[in-house]
């Protein structure tokens, strides 16, 4: 564990790239072949690659986004408009949590969808407000225990997470 730590701080941005490349193309891979019942690919192969690419700046992205909404839950906590019991622990990782999900998420998973578009050369907004409606269900309590976490491990679970959930959505998929 200490070479990933000592990975991740000293080189933050291109890890969270490199880590958000590999385990969110894997998820979204995984969620096929379970909707699908076959070992393929969702898409052409150099459109694989510009998906893992697509998901590398995501995860850049992530790591930018992770660190302004510490520093704007912290500054909300300083103002008193944190409520009793959301300054510290789990309650901290909470309203990172919503806080995160609630004002960045919908933004970053536009930005997702437009890579998607653009990678596919079409535009379509089809299945944009049921992965809206994953903030709620899914990413505020991933989210909860990502931000329970030391910060040298929270990009790397945010990443991780982008598995389960493809596997939670390629199970509970109608199949093709």
């Amino acid at each position: 564990m200490y070479a990933y730590v000592h990975w991740v701080v000293s080189y933050p941005l291109l890890s969270a790239a490199i880590q958000f490349g590999i385990l969110g193309t894997l998820g979204e891979l995984l969620s096929h072949i379970l909707r699908s019942r076959a070992v393929s690919l969702p898409c052409r192969i150099w459109e694989l690659f510009a998906k893992i690419a697509a998901w590398a700046a995501l995860g850049v992205i992530i790591k930018i986004g992770f660190t302004g909404m510490h520093g704007f839950v912290s500054a909300l906590g300083e103002h008193h408009l944190l409520p009793p019991g959301f300054h510290s622990g789990i309650g901290w990782a909470f309203a990172m949590s919503v806080n995160t999900n609630l004002f960045f998420g919908p933004q970053m998973m536009f930005i997702h969808r437009v890579e998607d578009n653009l990678i596919a050369r079409r535009w379509s907004t089809a299945g944009l407000t049921r992965a809206w409606w994953t903030l709620l269900w899914f990413w505020i309590p991933a989210h909860t225990i990502t931000f329970s976490l030391p910060k040298d491990y929270q990009i790397g679970l945010a990443a991780l997470w982008s598995v389960v959930l493809g596997l939670i959505l390629g199970f509970s998929a109608p199949r093709k």
